[in-house]
């Protein structure tokens, strides 16, 4: 996700390559980011963030109390930091790195391609022109949305965040079915790729409810009735609710192990 928001800026022009500084621990990861992206990088984090206006964290949730120890002694009053690590709260990243002008965030992987849906939540903290930065940069990887209660942050996480995982998979299934119908695989992939893709396309010009998209193709007792049939006696719609949920439970439990490890002695908030 790193790499997607790096491509994002940099494509979009937000940025030029020689304002991104980008650490890591792996020499041979810097030298494939900086040959890929022109960017500057640095082997500490505490280097990286030093004279940032914007600090981007996208680390492993894991991580965030040993990095939050690294860069909290240098951050800066006027950063706005950026995360966009899944589950991890405002009041865990605050406490973590003794910095509130924080914005919690969650893009998706089509942010590498500037097609990306973010959902973000800013602290009190963070200022007017900061908000504005922030949707500015967040633009660069796709649609991007404000919301004014973090709960929503961590439901979209379930939903967007980890919604093109869905997509893969009916994906994969729906060609799988295709070669099993006979097609060579190479033309399954091209043949379910282009439905879809041209299919969402639709969906977002029409404007029009998924449903009555649907009806549209479905003539009584022909085929997309037949297949549809199946979809709900297989319990299509309610497995995908379930996985929706269960990837929820697992944001808010994810956010509440963090709050436990990082602000001992007090219950985690919902």
């Amino acid at each position: 996700m790193a790499e997607a928001i790096i491509a994002g800026l940099l494509r979009g022009r937000m940025v030029e390559a020689s304002q991104v500084v980008a650490s890591h621990p792996r020499a041979e990861r810097r030298e494939q980011l900086a040959g890929a992206h022109g960017i500057r990088t640095a082997a500490a984090n505490a280097e990286a963030i030093a004279g940032a206006d914007v600090v981007i964290l996208a680390i492993k949730p894991q991580m965030l109390a040993r990095v939050g120890r690294e860069i909290g002694e240098v951050l800066r009053p006027g950063q706005l930091v950026i995360s966009v690590l899944a589950g991890a709260t405002t009041r865990a990243l605050v406490s973590a790195l003794g910095h509130d002008q924080i914005v919690r965030s969650m893009p998706n992987t089509p942010a590498r391609l500037g097609k990306g849906m973010t959902v973000w939540f800013a602290t009190p903290e963070v200022t007017p022109d900061q908000r504005a930065q922030a949707a500015a940069l967040l633009s660069a990887l796709g649609a991007q949305l404000e919301v004014d209660d973090e709960k929503l942050v961590a439901m979209a996480t379930a939903v967007s965040g980890t919604g093109p995982t869905y997509v893969f998979l009916f994906m994969e299934a729906l060609i799988d079915a295709a070669v099993h119908l006979g097609f060579p695989r190479h033309v399954a992939h091209d043949l379910v790729i282009e439905t879809l893709e041209g299919s969402t396309l639709f969906a977002k010009q029409s404007g029009m409810h998924p449903a009555e998209l649907r009806n549209m193709v479905t003539s009584p007792g022909g085929t997309s009735a037949a297949a549809l049939h199946e979809l709900e006696s297989g319990r299509l719609r309610t497995v995908l609710s379930e996985a929706v949920w269960a990837a929820f439970r697992r944001t808010v439990e994810l956010g509440d192990q963090l709050e436990v490890a990082i602000v001992p002695g007090e219950r985690p908030s919902r």
